[in-house]
């Protein structure tokens, strides 16, 4: 199955979430950027809260595209376990990780115009990406929301491999991927349009959920 794009995928995902739907313990959580229009029409499909939760994936310098690890929002750090088969130094670790918690707190300031967070203890939260390759930045948000003692945890994807679904059933409450292809290949690979989702549109759909839960907002 491949999806339109974003927007899609989340309609595809929501249908397999509607039994949380009109809870009124339920939270939307959207990984940003690409997260966030998936998240968007999981959230008014359930009639939920939305909001995002920050993280910033680590590249390993020069092949940027591999995973060493990945921060979150809370200051969490979650390294890559395979990592050490590269003996990559600590101080390049450390470089890339104070550039990435620099975007980090980039976008903690232009997504939320100094709104605080939803809160999120002891509420089941849905932790939403628009896929799942290494699971890593999805590790360290999951790792990051339960430090706040949430209900439970909900990590829900349109696609994902699936070593990398069946992985977070032992980390989370429940899983749920909406598509396992084999062979995998990448996230962008079953999307017909996986362009980069900007910052703009990101505030514009967060802006239309918050409205939308509350229509007197500005």
């Amino acid at each position: 199955m491949r999806f339109a794009n974003r927007l899609q995928a989340g309609d595809v995902l929501a249908q397999k979430l509607l039994r949380y739907r009109d809870d009124p313990t339920v939270v939307v959580l959207a990984l940003p950027r690409g997260g966030v229009p998936v998240a968007f029409q999981v959230a008014h499909a359930l009639h939920a809260p939305l909001d995002v939760f920050i993280v910033r994936k680590l590249g390993l310098p020069g092949h940027e595209e591999f995973a060493m690890g990945a921060i979150a929002s809370g200051g969490v750090m979650v390294m890559n376990p395979d990592l050490a088969n590269f003996h990559i130094p600590e101080a390049a670790i450390e470089d890339v990780a104070a550039r990435e918690r620099t975007e980090l707190d980039r976008r903690e300031r232009l997504y939320r115009d100094d709104r605080p967070p939803l809160p999120i203890e002891a509420r089941t939260v849905i932790l939403v990406d628009d896929g799942l390759a290494t699971g890593s930045t999805m590790l360290a948000a999951a790792t990051a929301v339960r430090k706040r003692q949430p209900k439970s945890i909900i990590v829900a994807v349109p696609v994902a491999a699936t070593q990398t679904c069946q992985a977070f059933r032992h980390v989370v409450d429940d899983v749920i991927c909406a598509v396992t292809p084999e062979p995998f290949l990448a996230v962008g690979a079953w999307y017909d349009d996986f362009g980069q989702t900007s910052d703009a549109e990101v505030r514009a759909l967060l802006d239309a959920a918050r409205q939308s839960a509350d229509p007197g907002a500005a």
